[in-house]
């Protein structure tokens, strides 16, 4: 079966509003024949001749007044349609989003977030979603609306981002740990028993790579698959979590940091969506929220060297 010519809803809707070939060409910008011709598609589509000649004029038969308001309906939504997306109004917007991150960035950033969002959008919810690998599936999949992450390789095309701030790591033990006093010298900390955090179970990472140059390598006696658990064991134990400064400040509160005596491996948080989403107004507003509190938290904490900090 062929499909309609849709356009005929409108030149329809035209025709029965003027009730004049005519007028109707004029704002259909037609030409009389082509508006005549237009006409007699619309009477083969519907099997009526939808307007008749009466004296001078034209009048509409029963089946065109029995037309006339759903095609009026259905042209007045297809114009909405094609209109672009009105001003978001985030008094009214009801909506839940889900947003995937590591541990470390709900605790450094959720409060603020949650109450941000609350006081501009109050029907807004935010579900944060544990991220347990690198997989951008789940983007692209609708699962989750925005996801927190560090871009290591080239991403897939339909898969944007944005930086949020820088990070380095510190290494981090309890307070009653030997290296939580004297000068951390390179060869005291790769001597140390150490937790390693990879979600693939790997015993090296971007620490080793900036170790590896001095001639000393760590001692890795476990692995675990995120920051908290790492931060966990060190707390408990006298095992030294290197973990990024900015991502675990609240989850190393009560615990020494220091700076690595060797240059410490940097890493850029970066925010990731998929491109279905990114002219969404609502979507828009969220990414913008989530870079806002980043920069107002760190920017208020500033970047002080955790040399002697405890519970920086």
């Amino acid at each position: 079966m062929a499909r309609p010519d849709l356009n005929l809803l409108v030149t329809l809707d035209v025709l029965l509003e003027e009730g004049s070939v005519t007028r109707a060409g004029e704002r259909l910008a037609l030409s009389p024949s082509a508006m005549s011709r237009a006409l007699a598609r619309l009477r083969r589509a519907t099997g009526d001749p939808l307007l008749v000649r009466a004296g001078r004029g034209l009048v509409p038969t029963p089946r065109a007044l029995e037309l006339r308001d759903r095609v009026r309906g259905l042209v007045r939504e297809a114009e909405e349609v094609l209109r672009p997306a009105g001003k978001l109004d985030l008094a009214t917007l009801e909506r839940t989003f889900a947003l995937r991150s590591s541990d470390g960035f709900v605790e450094r950033f959720g409060p603020e977030l949650v109450a941000k969002v609350g006081d501009e959008a109050p029907g807004v919810r935010l579900r944060f979603v544990q991220k347990t690998d690198k997989s951008t599936g789940l983007l692209r999949d609708g699962a989750v609306d925005l996801e927190t992450g560090v871009v290591e390789l080239a991403l897939p095309p339909d898969v944007l981002s944005r930086p949020l701030f820088t990070d380095r790591f510190v290494g981090v033990v309890r307070n009653e740990h030997p290296l939580s006093g004297g000068k951390v010298t390179t060869a005291r900390y790769a001597s140390s028993r150490h937790v390693h955090v990879s979600r693939r179970g790997l015993t090296e990472g971007l620490v080793d790579e900036a170790l590896h140059p001095t001639g000393n390598r760590r001692e890795v006696v476990t692995v675990v698959d995120g920051f908290g658990a790492a931060l966990a064991l060190a707390r408990a134990s006298d095992l030294v979590a290197t973990v990024p400064e900015r991502h675990t400040t609240d989850l190393r509160r009560g615990m020494h940091s220091f700076e690595l005596p060797f240059p410490a491996p940097e890493v850029t948080v970066s925010l990731l969506w998929h491109v279905r989403l990114d002219a969404d107004p609502a979507h828009r507003w969220l990414r913008d929220r989530v870079l806002g509190v980043c920069r107002q938290t760190l920017g208020r904490a500033g970047h002080r060297p955790p040399k002697t900090c405890r519970g920086s």
